[in-house]
């Protein structure tokens, strides 16, 4: 009973302890996986940031482009679509989403108006040659509208209030830590000195992601990969673990093997560090089963156990694995009060 109890009981009580700290898991293996990670590479927006971009000075763009522009980015659930969206219903403009509209990971929106285009995205993928200033946390899509110059908007995102503790605190615990992002490479930069992750990748697309993460697989590490958007869900599922965030896109959150709610990315720390201990308490589990069935099962053998005995010891066996698995979640409550 004891070996049988040693995992399952840990098992629970992990499962229990991560889903109070906002970690809701999609995979049943996913503890093992998360225990053995090494390495955290992350997206940027709506991972590091809360993934809610405002559209930064949208008073000065027309209603029409605006509306124009919401009706492009009303087929999209990236953060950056979903505020111009925003912006356009704050002003009270009506528009409704444009048909035919075609989405291009990690690119943009495109449709096609008799033989002219209207484009919706990143300025690689609109055509423009430079993405203005940047600011904290900036960054931009580019509308192309037929014969209309090229028009940008100025995004402004927020990094989420815990990030910098987080990642230094991963850090220290002597995790290798990397961004691969989509955006452009001085927002990109900017979260990542920000933060103090050195290694960072920008304008990447999702082949390229995929790319980065089986290279660091086999070079011999662990990825975890911590994403949200619709161009992520590959890279999810190339990680040895994935979490997600809860207000990620729907095919993100089924690729990842864990969803963590909230504002903030505490979460991530917490999943490792309960995976660890979990990993421990199953070693300690299988010693006390293992133990147990060593002293016991030789005295029966010679006749030496009385019913009585054996009975105690079965249940004392199974006691012990479970309150050993049990004191994970104790010690989490008591690192959470410090």
């Amino acid at each position: 009973c004891a070996l049988a109890l040693a995992i399952p009981a840990v098992q629970v009580v992990a499962s229990a302890t991560m889903f109070r700290a906002g970690i809701i898991l999609n995979a049943g293996d996913a503890i093992e996986r998360l225990a053995e990670i090494d390495t955290i590479v992350f997206d940027k927006t709506g991972t590091l940031t809360l993934g809610r971009p405002r559209l930064v000075d949208d008073d000065a763009i027309s209603d029409d482009v605006l509306a124009t522009a919401a009706g492009l980015a009303a087929q999209s659930r990236h953060p950056y679509a979903v505020a111009i969206v925003e912006a356009a219903r704050r002003r009270g403009l009506r528009f409704a989403a444009l048909a035919d509209v075609a989405e291009v990971p990690g690119a943009g929106m495109r449709r096609q108006v008799g033989h002219e285009t209207q484009m919706l995205g990143s300025a690689r993928f609109c055509g423009a040659e430079g993405d203005g200033p940047d600011g904290a946390v900036r960054q931009a899509l580019w509308m192309r509208d037929r014969d209309r110059p090229l028009i940008r908007f100025e995004m402004r995102d927020t990094i989420r209030s815990d990030a910098r503790d987080v990642v230094a605190a991963l850090a220290a615990a002597g995790y290798r830590l990397e961004i691969l992002s989509g955006d452009r490479r001085a927002a990109v930069a900017d979260v990542a000195e920000t933060l103090g992750i050195a290694e960072w990748r920008a304008e990447q697309r999702p082949d390229q992601k995929i790319a980065r993460i089986q290279e660091l697989s086999h070079s011999g590490r662990k990825v975890l990969m911590v994403g949200d958007g619709l161009n992520d869900a590959p890279a999810l599922a190339a990680g040895h673990a994935s979490l997600s965030p809860a207000s990620a896109a729907d095919i993100s959150q089924a690729a990842a093997d864990a969803v963590f709610q909230g504002d903030a990315l505490a979460p991530v720390r917490d999943a490792l560090a309960v995976a660890r201990l979990a990993r421990r308490r199953a070693f300690e589990n299988f010693a006390i089963a293992l133990g147990y069935n060593a002293l016991f099962v030789p005295l029966a053998v010679c006749g030496r156990v009385t019913p009585l005995i054996a009975a105690i010891a079965m249940s004392a066996s199974s006691i012990a694995v479970t309150a050993n698995a049990l004191r994970l979640s104790v010690r989490r409550q008591q690192e959470g009060r410090r």
